[in-house]
């Protein structure tokens, strides 16, 4: 299947790379908001670089992979389905409950595929984690401790303002992959018990294309809470853009019979642990699964779509994760839980010992 990816920004490389990868779809065009983006990654890549009407007019270009900033995402992914395309939109789905709710609708009326990152709990790491849940190696899972805290983005991003900007923030810019991961693991979630602040009312930019800019915070940068899943089980989160260090683990899961220890599920850049309760000590476990990189939830799409089957990486996880992120500002204010009122299905495992970019 030829795609087209529209947002030739900072992530736009790893998609591109995955892109060469993935056996079943070509990249076929790419297009930006600033027409020399687009010319450096299509030069970088070998791809035709248009605009993004062009882009869009291209008949043989069913699919397009959405990643403008998230404030554009639900308009950029109508803008694409009305044009007869397949739509996998970079994360969040959205940055309100109902814009997202407008985009899933549309792909529905449209007759269309609609997914989006992150597509990480596909990789190899996070496989072999579910691969152990499903198989009971920790027992019945109870609880959970997840947390992604850092001092933000102004240091590296060459664009970093809409980080913090409405829509932003470290939940919406990080907890797809906790939440995405978590729903991979545990399944949906019943309700949102949270409380948010901020630390800095203003940033000062350190990167080297926004160096010296001052940028105004306007969303929330520490939020804490617990999800509770349908399955029963509770796990606390917390994401952060005001820590300076934290020695805090990224994602553990605690079972009726052991630990289960997944790591940074935006990279997995440690092997999966277990400890259970005969273990003297906690012990790595051998990758059951291919590593895969981004662009293999897009790889799942398209597969999906020529099988007739579901996509992995669908709309509905996809906007009970954005309902769950949202929910912890609501419950803040509100000063109760918020029950849910997505829902979805945890998506299916991919099989153990596929070679790498098979999905089947």
């Amino acid at each position: 299947m030829k795609i087209g990816i529209i947002g030739c920004g900072n992530i736009s490389s790893a998609y591109f790379k995955g892109g060469q990868q993935a056996s079943n779809l070509e990249v076929k065009a790419c297009a930006d908001l600033f027409p020399e983006a687009a010319k450096r990654q299509a030069d970088e890549y070998g791809r035709l670089a248009c605009s993004v009407d062009e882009l869009l007019a291209d008949s043989e270009i069913e699919l397009v992979v959405n990643l403008t900033i998230p404030q554009a995402h639900v308009a950029v992914g109508i803008q694409c389905l009305d044009a007869g395309k397949h739509v996998y939109s970079e994360k969040p789905f959205g940055v309100d409950l109902e814009e997202g709710k407008r985009l899933r609708d549309h792909a529905e009326v449209k007759g269309l595929r609609l997914g989006c990152a992150p597509d990480t709990f596909l990789f190899g790491n996070a496989q072999t984690a579910r691969k152990l849940l499903d198989d009971g190696w920790i027992g019945r899972p109870f609880a959970g401790v997840v947390s992604m805290m850092c001092a933000g983005h102004e240091t590296w991003h060459p664009n970093p303002g809409f980080y913090y900007d409405e829509g932003g923030g470290p939940m919406m810019d990080m907890g797809p992959y906790y939440i995405h991961m978590l729903i991979n693991l545990l399944g949906p979630i019943r309700s949102v018990t949270g409380k948010t602040t901020r630390a800095f009312d203003e940033r000062l930019a350190t990167s080297e294309n926004a160096f010296g800019q001052i940028l105004p915070v306007k969303t929330e940068t520490h939020l804490t809470g617990v999800l509770e899943f349908e399955s029963g089980a509770l796990v606390t989160t917390i994401m952060s853009f005001d820590v300076k260090n934290s020695e805090c683990g990224n994602f553990q899961i605690f079972g009726t019979d052991g630990t289960l220890h997944v790591g940074d599920p935006n990279n997995f850049p440690r092997p999966i642990r277990v400890r259970r309760k005969e273990d003297e000590e906690v012990r790595e476990i051998p990758q059951t699964h291919a590593k895969n990189a981004r662009m293999i939830g897009v790889m799942d799409m398209v597969q999906a779509i020529k099988d007739g089957r579901p996509h992995r990486v669908n709309a509905d996880i996809a906007l009970h994760t954005l309902e769950a992120m949202l929910a912890f500002e609501a419950s803040s204010k509100s000063g109760s839980a918020i029950k849910l009122e997505t829902t979805c299905k945890k998506p299916a495992a991919l099989p153990a010992g596929l070679p790498e970019w098979h999905v089947d």
